[in-house]
């Protein structure tokens, strides 16, 4: 995939899980939470979901903090808006060819 940028892939892989996803969107609001705050009514144990956030740690889409004993998340906004920029990239690329496509059908008729 030429133009990608290092590691964006792993970003999409790790939101294509919908634990993990709904990990990002309650990261979403800036705020830093516990494992304890993320387990909070998930149908999965607190090791789960560590795994999931060891997951999107790896991804660079949080970060971990640690505050005593504790570890908390938090959102890597900027990771996300690269993946955003990324599908705006493809998206600007494929209506360029849609436009082609359709000049080419509207020119042959």
């Amino acid at each position: 995939m030429s133009g990608a940028e290092p590691g964006i892939a792993q970003a999409f892989s790790a939101l294509g899980d919908p634990m993990r996803l709904a990990l990002v969107s309650r990261l979403a609001d800036g705020e830093e939470r516990s494992i304890a705050a993320l387990s909070d009514g998930a149908a999965m144990s607190r090791q789960a979901v560590t795994k999931h956030l060891d997951v999107l740690e790896q991804a660079g889409l949080v970060r971990r903090l640690r505050v005593g004993r504790e570890s908390r998340f938090a959102l890597r906004a900027a990771r996300v808006d690269e993946a955003r920029a990324y599908l705006d990239r493809i998206s600007a690329q494929w209506d360029a060819a849609l436009v082609r496509l359709k000049a080419l059908v509207e020119d042959g008729a």
